[in-house]
């Protein structure tokens, strides 16, 4: 899968979703540090990236809705430590059913909208 993390998110995530199979690029690493959430959403789609973010922005079902898009991972935990982020999004990427392509508009969960928090995820 083909991942964008947001700025708000540890880059010590990078190698551990690459160890995973998955292509990882960062908001920082692109230069778009900084700009608005519109220019970081463009970029993602535009790359066909799946973005994970800290963003309640990303959270208007309207303006982000399920099936138009590569995906979104909204993560959200009480206590958003580095390490806490680290292993709750590595469990996910470890565990949960995340489709490997690079093309997921073919697959049927392809542009889903997903909530992570310490109680599970929801979809």
């Amino acid at each position: 899968m083909r991942i964008k993390l947001d700025e708000n998110l540890p880059a010590g995530l990078v190698p551990l979703l690459t160890a995973l199979g998955h292509e990882v690029d960062t908001v920082p690493a692109e230069g778009i540090g900084g700009e608005d959430d519109d220019v970081v959403w463009r970029t993602a789609q535009a790359d066909g990236r799946f973005l994970v973010t800290q963003d309640l922005d990303f959270s208007d079902v309207r303006k982000y809705e399920p099936g138009t898009h590569h995906g979104l991972l909204l993560v959200r935990l009480p206590q958003p430590g580095r390490t806490a982020l680290l292993e709750r999004i590595a469990s996910v990427f470890r565990t949960e059913a995340v489709p490997m392509c690079d093309d997921c508009d073919d697959q049927e969960d392809a542009g889903q909208k997903t909530a992570l928090s310490t109680h599970g995820t929801r979809t």
